[in-house]
C-alpha cells in the first residue's frame, strides 16, 4: 500500500491553553551556546496587508497571462499541471503544540541530529512513563523503578473527528502535555491534537486545532522540534497563482476543531508584516510558497506563538540549529543540466528578522546543514527536487560542499562565491540512496545501490568539512545508514544476502575498521529513529537497530539487534525478538500503515528495552549476551472510543 501524500511540517498558529491566542514575538528565547556574527543586512517583511495583496495581485494577473498561452495540446500532456503545482494550495501541512521540555537529568531516548534539538516521533519518555504512538492510538507505560506495564490507552484524535482519510504520525511530550499531529486528506489540513497527561499515566483529550497548511509527510524529515521549552514548526503553505480565491481564503491560518466546524471558522495567523521577501523577485514563471516557521513558548501558563514567513520557491529542505531554522528553497523544474538556482533562508529563533543567500544546488536532506562555529556547512548535489515526499531519496548529478560564513546572509542580494563551494567530482555516487551525516570534524556519506543497478556502492567517504581533506573509505558495501559511534562513525548497508556495520575511525584520518555482517538479515526501520548508539565510555557503548530476517525473526515482525562497540570492534549481545507475530484485531481507525516505523531501542540509565509493536521487551546484559528479562503486550483488543 502507498501511503498518499504526508509530512514535513508545520504552519503557523498560535494556541493558549485552548483558545486560539494572538500571535506576538517570543520575548525571553532560551539561551542559545554558540555566539554567531550577525548579517547587516535582512529581508524585508511588507509594509502591510495593501503591499501583500498588490503583490499577490501581480502573481495572479502573471499566471493567468500563462494559462492563456498554452495550447491544449501542452494541458493534456500534462505540461500545464507540471507548471502549476500550486493546485494542491488547499491542502494542508503540518503543526505541532506540544509541550516538551525533558528535565536536565532527563536523557534523550531519540537519536536526533542535533543536540537539545528534539524530534517528534512514535514513543518518548516522560519521567516514569512511555508514551507510544502506534496506529491511530497513545499508550502509556510505567517504567519508574522497577516497573513495567501498560497504564492507559486513549485514541490519538478527538472524539468527535472522523478519522478517516487522516495520518497521526508524530508526538511530542513536555509536562502534562502530550502533542499529536495529524494530517488529514478528507478536511484538508494539518491537525493538532492535545491530551493532558496525569501523575498516575492516564491519557485525557483536551483540544484538537485544525491548521490551513500544505502536506508535510518527508520520508526523512520531521515536522517538528523542541528547544528548551520552545516549540519549533516549518512548513510551506503554495500558493495557487491560477485561484482567484480570497486571500484569507488561502493564506495561514487556524481554527479550533469541532464538530460543526466551518471554513469560516479559520484565522488568519501571519499578518502581512511578518511574511518577507528577498531583494530578488521570484521570476514569474515559477511556483511560490509561503515558508513558515511558528515558535511556541510553553514556559508560560497561556502558551504564546509567534509566526515568520518568507516568500520563496516552492522546492525546499529544512533544518533547525539550536539557534535558527534554514529552508533551502528551489524551483521545480530542471535547469538544463546545471545545478539549480537557489534561495537560502536563515530564520532565527529570537523572532529578529530573517536573512538569505542566493545559491546553487540542493541538499540531500536535512542531515546535509551543519550550523558551528559561525558557519553554514551544506552537502549538496546539483539536481534534486527538495525534500517533499519522498524527494531526499534522489540526488542526481554532481556534488559540492559549501561553507558559509553566516555573516554572509543578508538581504537575499549576495550570492555564495563559488570559492565557498568544494567540488566531490571524487566521490562517484549513483542517484538514488544518499546518506550523510557530520560527525565530529568530518561528514561521512556513502550510498545505496537504491534503484540504481549501476552504482557501485561498495566505498564511503569522508570530508573534514572545516579544511577539505576529502578520503576514501573502502568498506566493501553499499552504505543505507550512516551514524555516530561516539566522535567515530558507522556505516550500515546491505549486500549478498547480509546486513554489514562496518565501523569508521574518525581521527587524524578516516579509515575503516571493523565490520560485523549478519546473514538472511535488513534494516528494519530506515528512519534516522530507528538506529541509537548509548555510550558507556569514550571509547565503548552499545548500538540499538531494528532488523528484519536473521535468525532472530522471520522477517515479518522486527526484532532489535544489539551490538557492543570496544574501541570500534563490533561484537553482537544478541536480541530482542517481538512474540507477537501478527497485529491481529486491534480496531484500527487511523493511521494503519507504520509510516514512522514500529521498533525502538531504548535505553534509560541502566535497562535497556525494544519496542517491537506492541510490545515492550526489557533486556538485561548478562555476561556476553542480552537475555530477555520480561515482556509486556499492551495491544488494544477492540477500538478505543473516548
Amino acid at each position: 500500500m502507498k501511503r498518499p501524500s504526508r509530512a514535513s511540517i508545520a504552519v503557523a498558529f498560535c494556541i493558549v491553553g485552548v483558545a486560539i491566542a494572538a500571535c506576538r514575538p517570543v520575548a525571553d528565547s532560551a539561551k542559545r551556546p554558540e555566539t554567531v556574527p550577525v548579517a547587516s543586512k535582512t529581508l524585508r517583511a511588507y509594509a502591510d496587508e495593501a503591499e501583500l495583496r498588490a503583490t499577490l495581485d501581480q502573481l495572479r494577473e502573471a499566471g493567468k497571462k500563462r494559462m492563456a498561452t498554452r495550447s491544449l495540446a501542452m494541458m493534456e500532456s500534462g505540461d500545464a499541471a507540471a507548471s502549476a503545482p500550486a493546485a494542491a494550495a488547499d491542502a494542508s501541512a503540518p503543526a505541532e503544540s506540544a509541550k516538551a521540555e525533558a528535565p536536565a537529568d532527563e536523557e534523550s531516548i531519540t537519536n536526533v541530529q542535533t543536540a537539545g534539538v528534539d524530534e517528534g516521533g512514535i514513543v518518548k519518555r516522560q519521567g516514569d512513563f512511555l508514551i507510544v504512538l502506534r496506529r491511530g492510538r497513545l499508550f502509556t507505560l510505567r517504567i519508574g523503578g522497577d516497573d513495567l506495564r501498560p497504564v492507559s490507552s486513549i485514541d490519538a484524535f478527538g472524539p468527535d473527528i472522523d478519522p478517516s482519510g487522516a495520518w497521526y504520525d508524530e508526538m511530542l511530550v513536555s509536562d502534562k502535555t502530550v502533542v499529536v499531529i495529524g494530517y488529514s486528506y478528507q478536511r484538508g489540513g494539518t491537525e493538532v491534537g492535545l491530551f493532558d497527561l496525569d501523575g498516575d499515566g492516564g491519557l485525557t483529550y483536551r483540544a484538537t486545532y485544525h491548521l490551513r497548511s500544505n502536506d508535510y509527510y518527508s520520508s526523512r524529515n520531521y515536522a517538528s522540534r523542541m528547544i528548551g521549552d520552545k516549540l519549533v514548526f516549518y512548513s510551506p503553505l503554495f500558493f495557487d497563482v491560477y485561484s482567484d480565491a480570497a486571500y484569507d481564503d488561502v493564506l495561514p491560518a487556524v481554527r479550533r476543531w469541532r464538530k460543526d466546524a466551518k471554513v469560516g471558522d479559520f484565522k488568519r495567523i501571519l499578518p502581512a508584516d511578518r511574511i518577507y521577501r528577498g531583494r530578488n523577485e521570484i521570476e514569474p514563471d515559477q511556483a511560490i510558497a509561503f515558508h513558515t516557521v511558528t515558535i511556541c513558548d510553553l514556559a508560560r501558563t497561556e502558551m504564546t506563538c509567534e509566526a515568520t514567513a518568507v516568500m520563496g520557491y516552492p522546492g525546499q529542505v529544512f533544518y533547525v540549529s539550536q539557534d535558527s531554522a534554514f529552508v533551502w528553497t528551489v524551483p521545480w523544474g530542471a535547469e538544463g543540466g546545471q545545478p539549480k538556482s537557489a534561495q537560502v533562508f536563515r530564520i532565527p529563533l529570537d523572532g529578529s528578522a530573517p536573512t538569505a543567500l542566493k545559491a546553487k544546488g540542493v541538499p540531500i536532506d536535512q542531515m546535509s546543514f551543519l550550523q558551528k562555529d559561525g558557519y553554514l556547512n551544506v552537502m549538496l548535489s546539483s539536481g534534486g527536487m527538495g525534500q517533499w515526499m519522498w524527494q531526499g531519496e534522489t540526488a542526481p548529478g554532481d556534488f559540492a560542499l559549501m561553507r558559509v560564513p553566516l555573516s554572509l546572509f543578508g538581504d537575499g542580494g549576495e550570492t555564495v562565491p563559488s570559492e565557498r563551494f568544494r567540488p566531490l567530482r571524487e566521490a562517484g555516487f549513483g542517484r538514488y540512496g544518499l546518506q550523510n551525516r557530520y560527525i565530529g570534524d568530518w561528514l561521512l556519506l556513502g550510498a545505496s545501490r537504491g534503484w540504481d543497478a549501476e552504482s557501485p556502492g561498495q566505498d564511503a567517504f569522508a570530508i573534514r568539512y572545516v579544511d577539505g581533506d576529502f578520503v576514501r573509505v573502502p568498506i566493501g558495501h553499499p552504505v543505507d545508514r550512516v551514524d555516530a559511534l561516539g566522535s567515530d562513525g558507522i556505516a550500515i548497508g546491505e549486500s549478498d544476502g547480509a546486513l554489514h556495520f562496518t565501523s569508521v575511525a574518525l581521527g587524524a584520518n578516516a579509515e575503516p575498521v571493523d565490520r560485523f555482517s549478519l546473514r538472511g538479515a535488513r534494516q528494519g526501520d530506515q528512519r534516522t529513529h530507528g538506529f541509537f548508539y548509548r555510550a558507556t565510555t569514550p571509547r565503548e557503548g552499545f548500538v540499538g537497530l531494528p532488523i528484519l530476517g536473521g535468525a532472530a525473526n522471520d522477517g515479518e515482525q522486527a526484532s532489535v539487534l544489539f551490538l557492543q562497540n570496544r574501541a570500534l570492534r563490533l561484537r553482537e549481545v544478541g536480541t530482542l525478538d517481538a512474540m507477537r507475530k501478527t497485529i491481529g484485531n486491534d480496531g484500527c481507525k487511523a493511521s494503519c500503515v507504520d509510516w514512522y516505523g514500529d521498533a525502538r531501542p531504548i535505553f534509560i540509565g541502566e535497562r535497556v528495552f525494544a519496542l517491537l509493536g506492541y510490545e515492550l521487551v526489557e533486556g538485561r546484559f548478562d555476561g556476553q549476551r542480552i537475555r530477555e528479562r520480561r515482556r509486556v503486550d499492551f495491544a488494544p483488543a477492540v477500538a478505543i472510543s473516548n
